[in-house]
């Protein structure tokens, strides 16, 4: 990075996520010269709490976590954007952690991994199973295809690069956006690092991703992104 304050912006895709937003955007002021908030038109008070925090409030286009992401790179100031979700599975203690190989100019998209951070939440149960294999299986295809040596590809906390995120061309509207980061991010030959972080339970609410509904997408996904 360039010499002198670099500036960061932390962006929470949040949807009917009243119940922890406020904490979540508390404990990331500390990191943050901005914090937004993009918000899936949520049905409960998400945007008031926002706002009444301070976060810039904006809203997506109603269709999914990966537009959200799209959407809200052209409103953005920061040098280096910081991805947490809003459902306090990520601890905002780990922002510097992120950020650090970028400010040292060693990487331009670094990723957290839970699998070396360790997680409170991926184990236990048949769905659990089922989503750690695909990961691993995409992971795996994603490290054999650009000879890294990532251990996940589908954590959406994540530090990189403004100018470098505006040069993805990222096109997809659901969670399938986080392993289409990755590839197209080494694609294009830019530096991907990962940092451990823990990932903690959900706090409130409920999961917004139906495995059985999306499957295909991760794998079309994979596919299109990786050879083509």
């Amino acid at each position: 990075m360039d010499q002198g304050h670099v500036k960061t912006s932390v962006v929470i895709p949040a949807l009917n996520e009243e119940d922890t937003i406020a904490r979540i955007i508390l404990e990331c002021k500390p990191y943050a010269d901005e914090i937004i908030v993009v918000d899936g038109h949520s049905q409960d008070r998400t945007r008031e709490v926002s706002a009444e925090q301070g976060a810039k409030v904006i809203l997506d286009n109603k269709k999914g976590k990966g537009e959200a992401i799209r959407h809200v790179i052209d409103f953005v100031s920061g040098d280096i954007i910081v991805f947490i979700d809003a459902d306090g599975s990520h601890d905002p203690k780990d922002i510097p952690k992120l950020v650090a190989p970028i400010e040292k100019g060693e990487a331009d998209h670094v990723s957290a991994s839970r699998l070396i951070g360790g997680s409170s939440e991926l184990h236990g149960g048949f769905d659990e199973c089922f989503r750690l294999m695909g990961s691993s299986f995409i992971t795996a295809c994603i490290n054999w295809k650009f000879k890294v040596r990532l251990s996940e590809s589908q954590n959406g906390f994540r530090a990189i690069k403004t100018d470098v995120i505006k040069q993805l061309d990222l096109r997809e509207d659901i969670t399938t956006i986080e392993q289409e980061m990755i590839m197209k991010t080494l694609k294009k030959g830019f530096r991907m690092a990962e940092v451990p972080s823990h990932e903690y339970e959900r706090e409130e609410g409920y999961s917004k991703i139906s495995l059985r509904k999306v499957w295909f997408r991760y794998v079309y996904t994979l596919v299109k992104y990786l050879l083509f």
